[in-house]
């Protein structure tokens, strides 16, 4: 096993470990950790929430989801050396839930969650369908998923960190917080709001204090959107075998990881769209000096996914267009289009007795494959959805017979005054 570099006591919350991480991002925030060019380790990582998400069948916790907390990282990792312009090389060797710990309270242990958000609360891609919170729960058999709540379907994950970052510098978190704001003042209001400000309460900034730690507080971006410096990208296939390159905005860089998912389909649709879990990854960080400029990556990381995905061949594909429901023309609306795509596939599984709930949340947790298939021919972008048929129990493919009806099972719970 790789040297331990960031470990986390599973009995013991985020903020109460020997190594405190962060939920926010600064440049000065001090590195917690630090590591040569050239060095191998093990990251602990909690689950994006710390624990407030349960193995039950309610959805409560997740329409009173704390929003203001997440997502907890494991970081800053120091890389000696690094120096604004670099390109910092960040390899997956591997990851995976809580080591040895294959049944308890926290997710990671043995088991994983998909969450659809309430609209209040952060919302979903399809927030305007599906308005209210619900949860399913995944238990893990090896690399393998099931669900009580979602029954008839099993699949391996692609396992994945949702979120690996560098730190912003001074300059760049000026300008995230200017266009970020600007963008809330065009609809205050919104529901789910259009970003997420500065946000104080709950912010764990590392070993800051005192009048420091208000004035960074104050300051500090949220983790939740992809940024330049990468950041919440959840992108399925940064998978063991990857190789990520991030550009370097601090000296030092600054790294950290965290948001595990043990699978998750293209887009996290839901919201809380992977399987969340706690667990651990294994790293490989390098320098390329000056490499933002030598390869012309002055923003957002490129990176070679994985080899290890799950090999699935056969795939049912649903299409949808830049056409919202009631009808109305929208011009090349790539987003739009695979909102219908992911709808038309929701419609699909319903009628082998799904509910729409517990499509959803498959489609947010299983491997589906998500494409933009045309972005030229007005007025109609095009995106589709490929859903591997082999996750299945039964034949989900059209026949003359018509569709399988099986047992919805328990269900999806929902949760109430969402």
């Amino acid at each position: 096993m790789p040297e331990q570099l960031f470990p986390l006591d599973s009995s013991r919350p985020f903020t109460n470990q020997d190594i405190i991480g962060h939920n926010r991002y600064h440049p000065d925030i001090p590195a917690a950790v630090q590591v040569r060019p050239g060095s191998t380790f093990r990251m602990d990582c909690r689950e994006w929430f710390d624990g407030a998400i349960k193995n039950d069948d309610s959805a409560e916790d997740i329409r009173d989801a704390p929003m203001s907390k997440v997502h907890a990282l494991s970081g800053p990792v120091r890389i000696e050396g690094a120096e604004p312009g670099d390109l910092l090389i960040v390899d997956i060797l591997d990851m995976g839930p809580i080591p040895q710990e294959d049944s308890g309270p926290l997710a990671g242990q043995g088991w994983g969650y998909t969450g659809i958000f309430a609209k209040r609360n952060g919302g979903s891609f399809l927030v305007d369908q599906f308005p209210d919170a619900y949860k399913a729960v995944w238990d893990f058999h090896g690399e393998v998923a099931t669900s009580r709540h979602v029954p008839g379907v099993s699949f391996t994950g692609i396992t994945h960190p949702g979120l690996m970052a560098t730190a912003p510098s001074a300059d760049l978190l000026s300008r995230w917080n200017r266009r970020e704001g600007d963008l809330i003042a065009t609809d205050p209001n919104r529901l789910p709001p259009l970003a997420l400000p500065p946000e104080p309460q709950d912010a764990v900034l590392g070993t800051l204090s005192g009048a420091e730690f208000d004035r960074v507080a104050g300051e500090a971006a949220r983790t939740a959107p992809p940024r330049e410096n990468g950041g919440n990208q959840d992108i399925k296939n940064l998978t063991r075998g990857t190789r990520v390159f991030y550009p370097v905005f601090v000296p030092g860089a600054n790294f950290s990881v965290g948001d595990l998912h043990f699978s998750q389909g293209d887009g996290e649709i839901t919201f809380c769209g992977g399987i969340e879990m706690g667990g651990f990854i294994d790293l490989h960080v390098d320098v390329i000096k000056g490499g933002m400029d030598t390869y012309g990556v002055s923003e957002n990381a490129i990176f070679m996914p994985g080899k290890t995905p799950p090999q699935y061949s056969e795939w049912l594909a649903f299409s949808g267009t830049s056409v919202t429901l009631d009808g109305k023309q929208h011009y090349l609306d790539s987003q739009l289009a695979y909102q219908r795509a992911c709808l038309h596939a929701i419609d699909y599984l319903t009628k082998f007795g799904y509910s729409p709930e517990q499509a959803y949340l498959l489609l947010g947790a299983a491997p589906i494959e998500g494409r933009f298939s045309s972005v030229v021919d007005i007025p109609n972008a095009c995106a589709t959805v490929y859903l591997p048929t082999a996750i299945f129990d039964f034949d989900v493919r059209p026949s003359a017979s018509g569709p399988v009806q099986i047992d919805p099972g328990i269900g999806a719970p929902r949760a109430e005054g969402s």
